[in-house]
């Protein structure tokens, strides 16, 4: 098969597609599973209004509350798995669907639980948990209580478990008219003599290309299509704004921030820390960028420069075997176990390897309590960053395996504000291996601007985006109502802000605010910035030291929703509650910075 085919799912080799038997040896297995979660449900619906009877009864109700979740987990994982492999079967796509409408049903049929839960006297609750057969339960339990204040009665939580599908058609919306509708009227770019498709997904192949016409071109034809709808796209964001503040005063919060990062136990002086922090760094940002225009050899910095990395492509070829084996070195300080494990699961049945057609793009990793970790890739050897991919969803996966193994069901998950941190230790172990083991100047020239973009984009970038978020619904929940202009305004203030005076916007450059799907998930892209902070603090931690540092750090991994991840990382050797860690990211940048400066 030529290099430049891309197979069909059947055509692909089962050595290269991951083995999902783990969770189910057969479609038939998994609509048998499916056909017990109404049966599983009605066993739970039963203890309505009994909840309270005594600890027996309750724990009764527990034990059938952990069935039925455990099955549909289990059952959507299965059915999504098989989407994301292949999205043009129609199979999958029913499986994926049938697996979500059985989701929505179980959760509004089971909204009683914890409203009735509360009712119950917190101190003789608080009594049955310290119970010997209570100990999978406590942590569970004791999650609920400290969130007591905000959960509704039993008809009103209903209600918005109801309204759980509403509540997403704004993001719904500006899916389907950015990657649909809008997606077949960008044009095309002339590249080389060829006129190519302007689509998202192209989008950020032109911004990445040397050639300075080719990324003017794209980025005035995306930003202008963008410009033609800005009026419905900012309705969609302020619904999505609003949506959130409904649910805030709804259950009583003081914020949407304060919702937001409430049941994770994050305190707000977080989220404010990180943007004061990133603030007092913004000369070493604005220093890069000068270095940037320089190396580019350009009389004026364009929003459309910021995307082409700085240092040409170095050519390699790493086959996903030699991949394989990087990793396996440069996560030797982690011990053989770690190693081996990860390895295996690279190689044997957990990672979906190459691209095939139907195939979602990008890459992820997707556990849950019964099967592997399994992890999706669309590995290209001669692309060397596709290394460092393997390693960030390998690091994930060996976080949820080692969730799994020391935690019960009902507190295993770990929250997203801990996610990114073991992904992007991985990488940062890997970027250290590469660069010690460079052999040329070239080399180290390329992962170090590869590193710093790395490092702006998840640390400055979404620091940016979280402050728009941030203004954007306090302006709201003032009594401002949100329109394109003002959005558009706001967030022309924050790049000029975080890109400094070497930069020079076009006048739409600020639709780039308009077009960020993560903002419909509110209050998210935070967890990227502190999670690279907390994850090179830790990785810095784990290098220089020895075997305690590492073992504070497996504690972490270990940790699963045993704890709240304030209290997990601090386990692990980090305090996100001070600004020490997101500086130190901020130092780690500069230092990169210098080296390039030199080097450059």
């Amino acid at each position: 098969m030529s290099k430049n085919t891309i197979p069909s799912r059947k055509d692909v080799p089962a050595s290269d597609k991951w083995d999902l038997s783990s969770i189910f040896k057969s479609d038939s297995e998994w609509e048998a599973a499916l056909k017990e979660i109404p049966e599983l449900t009605a066993k739970v619906v039963a203890y309505k209004g009994r909840l309270g009877e005594s600890a027996e009864v309750l724990l009764e109700a527990l034990k059938a509350l952990e069935a039925v979740e455990l099955k549909i987990e289990t059952v959507y994982h299965y059915a999504s798995l098989m989407h994301s492999a292949d999205e043009n079967d129609s199979s999958a796509t029913d499986k994926n669907g049938r697996a979500m409408m059985a989701y929505t049903q179980m959760g509004a049929e089971l909204s009683f639980i914890d409203p009735e839960l509360q009712s119950i006297d917190e101190a003789i609750l608080r009594q049955w948990i310290t119970r010997p057969d209570y100990a999978d339960y406590k942590i569970y339990i004791e999650k609920l209580l400290y969130l007591k204040q905000y959960i509704l009665s039993e008809k009103e939580e209903k209600i918005l478990s109801l309204q759980g599908e509403c509540a997403e058609t704004a993001d719904t919306a500006f899916s389907v008219l950015t990657n649909v509708d809008m997606n077949e009227t960008f044009g095309t770019v002339n590249e080389n003599g060829e006129e190519k498709p302007l689509t998202e997904t192209t989008w950020s192949v032109f911004m990445h290309s040397q050639d300075r016409k080719v990324r003017e071109e794209a980025y005035k034809k995306f930003y202008g299509k963008y410009e033609e709808h800005q009026h419905t796209i900012a309705a969609l964001y302020a619904g999505s704004v609003n949506q959130d503040i409904f649910i805030t005063r709804a259950r009583g919060y003081k914020s949407s921030l304060e919702r937001a990062l409430y049941s994770n136990k994050v305190p707000v002086s977080v989220y404010h820390n990180l943007i004061d922090c990133i603030h007092k760094n913004l000369d070493t940002l604005h220093e890069y960028y000068t270095l940037r225009k320089k190396a580019l050899g350009v009389e004026q910095l364009k929003h459309y420069d910021v995307y082409v990395p700085l240092v040409k492509s170095v050519d390699t070829y790493t086959t996903y075997e030699e991949a394989v084996e990087i990793c396996r070195k440069a996560l030797a300080p982690l011990g053989k176990e770690y190693t081996d494990r990860l390895c295996a699961g690279l190689t044997e049945g957990w990672t979906d390897r190459y691209e095939n057609k139907g195939k979602r793009s990008g890459a992820f990793s997707s556990g849950c309590y019964v099967g592997n970790p399994y992890i999706l890739l669309n590995y290209k050897p001669d692309v060397i960053r596709d290394v460092f991919t393997m390693a960030h969803e390998g690091g994930h996966s060996m976080h949820s395996w080692y969730s799994v193994h020391n935690n019960p069901f009902m507190c295993y998950d770990y929250t997203i504000f801990e996610a990114e941190v073991a992904s992007t230790f991985n990488e940062e172990l890997v970027f250290e291996y590469l660069l010690k083991n460079a052999e040329s100047d070239d080399m180290k020239k390329y992962l170090l601007a590869m590193r710093a973009d790395d490092i702006l984009a998840t640390l400055h970038r979404q620091t940016m985006f979280a402050e728009f978020e941030l203004k954007a619904h306090e302006l709201v929940e003032q009594g401002t109502p949100l329109t394109a202009e003002l959005l558009r305004k706001i967030y022309r203030e924050l790049l000029e802000l975080y890109f400094g005076p070497e930069m020079n916007f076009e006048d739409n450059s600020d639709m780039e605010g308009l077009r960020i799907p993560h903002f419909y998930s509110a209050f998210y892209v935070y967890k990227y910035a502190t999670g690279i902070s907390a994850a090179l603090a830790l990785a810095k931690r784990v290098l220089n030291g020895g075997e305690k540092e590492r073992e504070d750090y497996f504690k972490f991994l270990k940790s699963g929703g045993s704890r709240y991840p304030i209290e997990s990382l601090r386990v692990a050797g980090v305090d996100m509650e001070s600004t020490e860690p997101v500086q130190a990211a901020c130092d780690e940048f500069k230092k990169i910075v210098e080296q390039l400066k030199t080097l450059l």
